[in-house]
Formats: C-alpha cells, sequence, structure tokens
C-alpha cells in the first residue's frame, strides 16, 4: 500500500496521506475487512512514534533564523486558530442541542491538527516558501495551545458534571509543562553529543535513539510526546553549531512507520456508529473548517499578513488525526456514557479530514507558486 501510494503521489499529485487513510478505509472492517484485528493493537504505539518523528522534524525547523522572520505570524495565526476553533466549534454545538460535556469536549478535541499529513504534503512537493515556513510553524506550536485548550474545557465540562475539575487542569499543566521540561532536558545534552561520530550529521542510530528516548519518557511521565520532541528538536537546531542537517536520518526512516499509521487510521471507522450522530458530526465539519478560516484571518491581519494569504493557511491547517483521537480517547475515560458518541464523531472527522485536508493544503501551497521551491526530499 505504501509504495502503491507513493507511486500514485508522485504520478498524480494526489497527497499519499490521503491515500493511505482511503486504502486504510477499503481495507478495514468497514469494507473488505482484510486486515486481523490484532493490527488495531498497533496503533498506539505506531502514533507515538511517528508523531514524535515529525515533532523533532517540524521543530528543526524553528530555528532563529526562522522566527525572526516569522516567529510574529507563527505565533499569532497559531493562537487565534485554536482559540476561535474552540470558541465557534463549542458553541456552535450548544446551539444545535448538543449536551454541554460533549460539546466542550468536542470544542477542545477541534484545536488539534494533523502536522504528519501537513508536512508529508510539503515534502511531497518539494514546498517552500514564507507560506510553507509559516504554516510548517503554526503546525509545530498549535498543538501546545490546543493542550491547553483541552485541558481547561475538558475541567469546566467535568466542573459542569458535578465533578471536581481541579486534578484534571493540573493534569493539563503538567502534559504541557512537563513536555517543555522533558524537551530542553533530552535537547540541551544531545545538541552537544549528537553529530560527533560522523561529523556534522547524527548517525541513524543517535536520530532513532533520540526520538525513542523522548518518546519512551513522554508516555511514562504522561506528558505531551509531540511537544517534547517539538521542543527538543527546536532546541537541537539552534545549539548544535556543528550540525549541518541534524535531522537527516530521521527524514529517511520515518516513511514506513507513517504509512502503517496512516493506513490503520483509515480502519478505524465504523459507518453503523457514525450513521447515529450523523447530524453532530457535519456540525462539526463545517464549524471547524469556518473556524479555522475565521482564526488564521483575525491571526494573520494582527501579524501583517494579507487577509486572503491568512485565510488560505486557515484551509491548510485543516488535517487532523492522532492527536484528536487521543484527546477522545482521554476524554471518554471521564464521561464514559459518552465513549461511543465521542469516537464516533473522532474517527469520522478525522477520516473526512484525512480525505480532504491535505488534498487543500496543497492546493494553498500551489496557488502561493511554493510547489517545487525547495530542496528534494524524496
Amino acid at each position: 500500500m505504501g509504495l502503491l501510494a507513493d507511486e500514485l503521489g508522485r504520478r498524480t499529485r494526489l497527497p499519499r496521506v490521503t491515500l493511505l487513510v482511503l486504502f486504510g478505509l477499503i481495507a478495514g472492517p468497514a469494507v473488505l475487512d482484510l486486515l486481523p484485528r490484532e493490527f488495531q493493537s498497533w496503533y498506539d504505539f505506531l502514533a507515538t512514534i511517528s508523531l514524535t518523528m515529525v515533532a523533532f522534524l517540524l521543530g528543526g525547523r524553528l530555528s532563529i533564523a526562522v522566527l525572526k522572520r516569522n516567529g510574529r505570524s507563527i505565533l499569532s495565526v497559531s493562537f487565534w486558530v485554536v482559540l476561535s476553533t474552540a470558541a465557534i466549534v463549542g458553541s456552535g454545538l450548544l446551539l444545535a442541542g448538543v449536551a454541554l460535556p460533549l460539546a466542550l469536549v468536542l470544542a477542545g478535541m477541534a484545536t488539534a491538527t494533523d502536522p504528519a499529513a501537513i508536512q508529508d504534503v510539503a515534502r511531497q512537493n518539494n514546498a517552500d516558501g514564507p507560506v510553507t515556513a509559516t504554516l510548517l510553524g503554526v503546525v509545530a506550536v498549535d498543538d501546545a495551545w490546543g493542550l491547553i485548550a483541552f485541558a481547561l474545557l475538558l475541567a469546566i465540562a467535568r466542573a459542569g458534571a458535578g465533578d471536581g475539575s481541579a486534578d484534571v487542569l493540573l493534569h493539563g499543566l503538567w502534559e504541557v509543562g512537563g513536555a517543555i521540561a522533558l524537551g530542553g532536558i533530552l535537547g540541551v545534552p544531545a545538541a552537544y553529543l549528537t553529530g560527533r561520530l560522523r561529523s556534522g550529521e547524527p548517525t541513524q542510530m543517535e536520530a532513532l535513539g533520540l526520538v525513542l528516548l523522548c518518546a519512551g519518557i513522554a508516555v511514562w511521565l504522561q506528558v505531551s510526546f509531540l511537544l517534547s520532541g517539538m521542543i527538543a528538536g527546536a532546541i537541537i537546531a539552534n545549539l548544535a553549531q556543528h550540525h549541518s542537517r541534524p535531522f537527516h536520518e530521521i527524514e529517511q526512516i520515518e516513511w514506513p512507520f507513517m504509512v502503517l499509521f496512516f493506513v490503520l487510521a483509515g480502519t478505524t471507522l465504523q459507518f453503523d456508529s457514525v450513521r447515529n450522530i450523523g447530524l453532530i458530526v457535519v456540525a462539526y465539519i463545517v464549524l471547524r473548517i469556518g473556524s479555522r478560516v475565521a482564526g488564521s484571518c483575525i491571526g494573520g491581519v494582527s501579524a501583517g499578513l494579507a487577509s486572503g494569504r491568512s485565510a488560505e493557511i486557515g484551509i491548510a491547517l485543516l488535517p487532523q488525526a492522532g492527536v484528536a483521537l487521543g484527546m477522545a480517547l482521554v476524554a471518554s475515560t471521564h464521561f464514559p456514557e459518552l465513549r461511543e458518541q465521542l469516537m464516533a464523531v473522532a474517527i469520522a472527522t478525522t477520516l473526512f479530514f484525512e480525505l480532504v485536508g491535505p488534498l487543500l493544503t496543497q492546493k494553498v501551497l500551489m496557488r502561493a507558486g511554493e510547489i517545487g521551491q525547495g530542496a528534494d526530499l524524496e
């Protein structure tokens, strides 16, 4: 499937991510049911490893030079996209008659973006330029804002249900603060120690070892592996002056993990579950699209970007995958009575945004004239 998606992507310019999710849907229980049930148990492991690799690569793009050039737009757009997504999705679902706890949890889940899909679209098309830099910068940091928003909304939902909310809020703060601390603890020594065996470039063993160490400790400490990987990557990129391409080896080995991750994302859809909450799914999709565009417009204009360019960045930020599913799983442990609805909405909307989102991201980069402007990383 991975080889076929890669070849079809090259020949048709369709995003590989969309093709893999579609293949997963066809091979999964919803259509042909070709894969063994045990395959599903790999999802958490593959999501953790794949997204930690992506986080390192995105963090590596947050160099001081990039932040000086695009830092204001990155921070402004990411903050306003998350804030508007939470506010518009939450209030819209409440007005549509969705119960308060479910509306708040879905609003928090809607803030999550899929950095893996967006980065793969940029790499597949060798995109480079101001829009690409801003987009990859935004997707590198917006999940940090999203985790904070999700923790706050989950705490409010529990308080509204008569449950204590202090522990949820403290756990959310720990998930973010602990991830930042872990990224720093791993990133600083790695910046000085890696890239010494082979001048200027960490070996494959060093790169993969660092990813596994970061992902494993983050899971063990129950902090965000996505945020810790991004922080470590940014620190290494800025402190390791002797590095020429610090994450080249990660780029060489991440694709097999990504293939399995996206195929499994496609296999998770069950049409029966979605049929019962179809109106909520449709409302969520419409509200999330509108809120992403609105937030990027506000953030982009406040940072001095043209309104049309800002709206396009919002459209490019539509992909949604592992982080959103993880949020739904966390929320379902606090609201077991909502588990079936939460997972059905999360899976159905993730499939939609993983099929449509990468196509729109590619369209935005094409309209910006930045496709084919970067170095060939394939």
